[in-house]
């Protein structure tokens, strides 16, 4: 976001493209707002799951204190990016724009502490075993299966 953003004011600045340009960095925005949500949700969804196997709960606080104040500080910056389409006057609109085009470098860094918090569960607390059980489980399910076909095939040759 903040290259794209920051490549869209300055075309609108020196007039290379309308400010309606501007609509293209709010649409982005809102993906990432909406994706970022989606995100927090599946990890609420998996935090028992998680926290099982995962000795630090403050390490699975520490993500999701991470990732809400990633996804409002995101939306704060949505709601610049909306004030630079709509707002009618020129100057005012610039102002705004140019506040979530600095703004998108703060989310990006706090983008950066939620992937880090989340690594750290991943690789440092074992989180990721918490699905390996499964993934061994459905894994030996088809061995078995592939083995009972071949018996099968082999039934039919006597």
């Amino acid at each position: 976001m903040p290259v794209i953003a920051a490549g869209l004011l300055i075309a609108w600045w020196r007039r290379w493209l309308p400010r309606r340009t501007m609509f293209v960095a709010l649409a982005l925005q809102i993906v990432l707002v909406g994706s970022s949500f989606a995100a927090m949700r599946t990890g609420e969804a998996e935090e028992e799951r998680v926290e099982q196997v995962v000795a630090s709960e403050a390490s699975i606080e520490a993500h999701e204190e991470a990732a809400e104040v990633f996804l409002w500080a995101s939306v704060a910056i949505l709601a610049l990016f909306a004030a630079s389409a709509f707002v009618p006057q020129e100057t005012a609109a610039r102002t705004f724009a140019a506040g979530a085009v600095v703004g998108t470098l703060v989310v990006a860094g706090l983008g950066y502490r939620v992937g880090d918090a989340g690594g750290k569960l991943v690789y440092e607390q074992g989180a990721a075993s918490a699905y390996a059980l499964d993934t061994t489980q459905a894994r030996d399910t088809r061995r078995h299966a592939d083995d009972d076909d071949d018996d099968d095939d082999d039934d039919d040759d006597d």
